[in-house]
């Protein structure tokens, strides 16, 4: 399915915290293998989510069933690995990640106005 199609990103929400998580890690570059994604999420939260291989190599799985990233056929040119399975984010994936961070964005703004957050 094309970007251009009849599609509207918010059916294909919420996503997983993990997903969500991966969805960001390749959106940092334009292709990432499996352990750079890990080790992105790792960094960008300081630690406190850590990805195991089976939680990630599952929800890869998932993502790619519904085309939020592709897997390359082959390594990106000068891969330092040839072994690795190389991932990024499509058009649709980016577009329902855009459309979590809304829905994130939406939930914290009611967050601060019950007074549990302080204001931005």
């Amino acid at each position: 399915m094309s970007p251009t199609d009849d599609f509207d990103p918010t059916d294909m929400l919420p996503l997983t915290p993990v997903a969500f998580d991966i969805l960001l890690a390749l959106l940092e570059g334009d292709v990432a293998h499996g352990y750079a994604i890990m080790r992105s999420v790792h960094e960008r939260t300081g630690g406190s989510t850590s990805l195991h291989a089976g939680t990630l190599y599952r929800a890869l799985s998932r993502l790619v069933e519904a085309g939020l990233i592709e897997e390359l056929d082959e390594p990106p040119t000068g891969a330092g690995d040839e072994r690795r399975r190389y991932y990024r984010v499509t058009a649709r994936g980016r577009r329902v990640a855009g459309a979590e961070a809304r829905r994130l964005e939406a939930q914290l703004g009611a967050a601060r106005a019950q007074g549990l957050l302080e204001p931005a």
